[in-house]
């Protein structure tokens, strides 16, 4: 028993040190006018991650579609895809090969009020958001400019890689390639990533920050991020909403975002309208 502990331990040392050699500090997107320039650590690969994702999204388009849920009203869904690819124009101030992403944009029938967009650019409006917060098209404009954010930020990336570095084991090392089963398993982490584990407080932040940069050179006023938040709480007093149980609220967040502003409110001005 005791050679075998010990092996088993050696095993995990190197599964370890294999994991933080292929650890990686990246920059993934430019500061731009907003300032966000905190390097990131990464594990799992960018094409591994956006290669589950894309698996994980379809599944949910599959499900959505058998349903009869997947962009039912096709006024509701051209006004999201109109707004998304308005935003999409301006990813490249971030990162340059964002506007190059397989872009995704589709509307799913559903009371909950929630949004998303997976890596690689596979966003999901949920109806509910829209008609429960009776949303302008700016303020759709700060949710699907949030949720890009984290794509351009990789944040489901970075969660991941978190998670696999508290989990570490051999299995862990197959994941990393995104091989065999590993990809089905990191298709399934994305998904829980995405639906039921909320964001870090820095990831929000800088969500909320790059979202805002991306509307006000879209030309919505970025004023519309506040009184989004002020819909949202009010909604929050009777029910959860389905988004706050992945973008957790902020008492000082409306302040935040006040104390951004000013600093886009240039490019707004500058920039055509919708």
């Amino acid at each position: 028993m005791a050679k075998f502990h010990n092996a088993k331990c050696g095993a995990s040392w190197l599964a370890l040190a294999a994991l933080l050699a292929s650890c990686a500090t990246v920059q993934t997107t430019k500061q731009a006018a907003i300032g966000v320039d905190r390097k990131q650590y990464m594990i799992v690969s960018e094409e591994a991650v956006e290669k589950s994702a894309a698996t994980a999204y379809e599944q949910v388009l599959d499900g959505a579609n058998k349903k009869g849920e997947l962009n039912v009203d096709a006024a509701q869904t051209a006004r999201i895809k109109a707004i998304g690819h308005r935003l999409i124009q301006f990813t490249a101030v971030f990162r340059p090969d964002a506007v190059n992403w397989s872009w995704q944009i589709n509307v799913q029938v559903t009371p909950d009020v929630n949004a998303y967009c997976m890596p690689g650019g596979k966003i999901m409006v949920y109806s509910g958001l829209i008609e429960k917060l009776n949303a302008t098209d700016a303020e759709l404009a700060v949710v699907v400019g949030h949720e890009i954010a984290h794509a351009l930020r990789e944040h489901t990336r970075e969660r991941v890689s978190r998670i696999y570095v508290q989990q570490v084991g051999l299995g862990v090392l197959a994941a990393l390639t995104g091989a065999g089963d590993a990809a089905v398993q990191l298709a399934g982490q994305i998904s829980t990533v995405t639906f039921t584990l909320p964001h870090s407080r820095e990831q929000e932040a800088e969500a909320d920050r790059i979202g805002l940069e991306l509307m006000a050179r879209a030309g919505y006023d970025p004023q519309a991020a506040v009184s989004l938040w002020q819909k949202m709480d009010k909604l929050s007093d009777n029910k959860t909403p389905a988004f706050l149980s992945t973008h957790p609220p902020s008492a000082d967040r409306e302040q935040e975002l006040k104390r951004a502003i000013p600093k886009v409110n240039a490019l707004f001005e500058a920039a055509p309208k919708p």
